[in-house]
């Protein structure tokens, strides 16, 4: 299901209205709280951010050792249609433990039939740190930067705890919680030595190992299960300081929330005063006050309820119950495994997994993975509506990229060679899409005078025709990879000549230049 921009207010006016509710009101911001937002709404996003248009995205940590999940349905078919159990047949392999700890289901099954009942999923954290030694960050950079790659943004801490850098903050539940070799640091340098920026994803809502009570099998139980305490804020606080001051990361990547306790807008100030150029994302959102309500069956019950209401709106997007856009500043939104219609005027992020899990998943297949066509197009797609895309790489434990990730890589990076010209650095037009007389897909891009037409599924012909474009003040057109070509305009459309040499491959691309 495809959200537009009304669907989506819809929805999250319903969210907000029904959280207020049951909550009876959250803690209000001081005084300086107000002041200090204020002052970081007012600053401009970051042009290096809007100008890069694509990511990659690493998860990585001891879940990539099992590497499973179940493939039966989408992410968001399995909220919508499994609620009940829907955090135990999600097709994220990143969320192995969770799975397992239910004691049901394929993970569980897939668990006890190679590991056995005995495994514990903290064994997977020592056994990743005997698999990555084998791993080179120079070939993950090498392999990022010929996709055509601006930025990459790394799990240094996902749902389980783990760390992927030897932090001076451990878990107070396991000591040896973490990665020796630091996979954080040396990502940054192989990415930066390439010229790509360097980001940080970091899980500041869940955290099994600091609460291993906080398992679920849906988003209720998992929400409830959220750390509340104040040890776990000065936990989160003491880890983005100490990723800031160490790797100065350009994306500051948070997941589901941010502990009351951790001091957020001072820790963004900071932020922003080591880092200018540096943006946030918009799942910083307080959830403590909504976990400690859902610990209550009554009003978990009642929440249920909502949830499954809204989910039926928007299509199964479990993301917003995360509290994701409800903070007062960030420098981008997010959308997970979701399209939207028409632009967003607000900079966004399209984040996704090649095939249905981020992380890698040996249970996948070519069938659950997308195609070179889907990924190019989906990211043209994105771009025309004012979007980044942050594709996730599945990488083995040992950072290993399997064969059917980087064909799609080097597809995406191959097209942007010869098109990347009407991608990095360009706006959105007056609309993002249109067609051609023969009712072929268009979408549009701009940047300073040159509007950019970027065709899906073009055949072989002489001309094509362009529907609704009459702009008076053409200059000339030109074939991105070819060279200028003939056109006119006729009854309101523009038609291009595609020469006899031209050889395209993929979508094609064409560059309108305006006087």
């Amino acid at each position: 299901m495809i959200i537009g921009a009304g669907s989506e207010f819809t929805m999250r006016f319903i969210l907000y209205i029904s959280v207020i509710l049951l909550l009876g009101g959250c803690n209000p911001l001081t005084k300086e709280q107000r002041e200090l937002i204020a002052s970081l709404k007012e600053r401009e996003l970051p042009a290096w951010y809007d100008d890069a248009k694509l990511g990659i995205f690493i998860h990585w940590g001891p879940y990539t050792v099992p590497a499973f999940a179940p493939t039966e349905n989408h992410v968001h078919d399995t909220f919508l249609n499994h609620y009940e159990n829907s955090s135990v047949h999600v097709p994220y392999a990143e969320w192995y433990w969770n799975a397992l700890q239910n004691g049901e289901g394929a993970t569980y099954d897939y668990h006890i039939d190679n590991f056995g009942e005995e495994y514990p999923y903290q064994q997977f954290g020592y056994d990743f740190q005997q698999a990555v030694s084998q791993w080179d960050p120079d070939a993950w950079a090498e392999q990022f930067a010929a996709a055509g790659a601006k930025y990459v943004v790394l799990t240094t801490k996902h749902h389980d705890g783990f760390l992927l850098w030897p932090s001076a903050h451990q878990n107070p539940n396991d000591h040896q919680w973490y990665s020796e070799r630091d996979l954080v640091g040396e990502l940054a340098a192989a990415v930066r030595a390439r010229g790509m920026k360097f980001g940080i994803y970091y899980s500041g809502g869940f955290d099994w190992m600091w609460n291993q009570e906080g398992f679920g099998r849906n988003i209720t139980e998992l929400i409830a299960g959220t750390p509340t305490d104040a040890g776990y804020g000065n936990y989160v606080e003491a880890h983005f300081r100490e990723l800031v001051e160490r790797y100065e990361p350009s994306v500051l990547w948070n997941d589901i929330s941010y502990p009351g306790g951790g001091n957020l807008w001072p820790l963004v100030s900071d932020y922003y005063e080591m880092v200018p150029d540096g943006v946030i994302n918009d799942r910083f959102s307080d959830m403590n006050p909504i976990a400690l309500m859902l610990r209550n069956p009554s009003l978990r019950a009642l929440a249920d309820k909502v949830i499954k209401y809204i989910l039926k709106l928007n299509g199964g997007d479990m993301t917003a119950f995360m509290a994701v856009g409800l903070q007062p500043h960030y420098d981008f939104k997010t959308r997970e495994y979701v399209d939207i219609s028409s632009i967003d005027h607000q900079k966004w992020e399209a984040t996704r997994g090649l095939g249905l899990s981020f992380a890698y998943n040996q249970n996948e297949t070519e069938e659950n993975l997308l195609s070179d066509k889907e990924l190019i197009e989906g990211f043209i797609d994105t771009v025309s509506k004012n979007g980044n895309m942050l594709v996730n790489i599945a990488v083995k434990a040992n950072g290993d990229i399997p064969d059917s990730q980087t064909q799609r890589l080097d597809a995406l990076g191959e097209w942007l060679a010869s098109n990347g010209e009407g991608i990095y650095g360009t706006r959105p037009w007056e609309r993002a899409q249109g067609e051609t007389a023969e009712g072929e897909a268009v979408r549009f891009t701009k940047r300073d005078n040159v509007l950019y037409a970027i065709i899906f599924d073009v055949t072989r012909r002489d001309e094509l025709r362009l529907l609704d474009i009459s702009e008076s003040n053409i200059s000339s057109i030109s074939l991105l990879s070819y060279g200028l070509t003939e056109w006119r305009q006729e009854r309101g459309d523009l038609i291009v000549a595609l020469p006899n040499e031209f050889d395209f491959n993929g979508p094609l691309t064409v560059a309108i230049e305006l006087e």
